[in-house]
């Protein structure tokens, strides 16, 4: 169990918090900008990507660029 499904506690199953855990840990991770190629893209909200280095904001996929 990852750290970041402990707050789940005892529900949903292990299968479900192991899904779940991969899908955070991949939205959570670094992302390369598009347009200056830094690792710097930070997620607004879904599908809303913003570049910290160049200022830029973009659309992508729910919990990836």
């Amino acid at each position: 169990m990852s750290i970041t499904t402990k707050r789940f506690g005892a529900r949903y199953g292990r299968k479900t918090k192991e899904r779940f855990a991969q899908v955070e840990a991949l939205q959570r991770g670094k992302h390369k900008c598009p347009y200056c190629n830094k690792p710097s893209v930070k997620r607004i909200a879904v599908g809303i990507w913003h570049c910290v280095k160049c200022d830029a904001k973009f659309a992508g996929k729910a919990y990836s660029i």
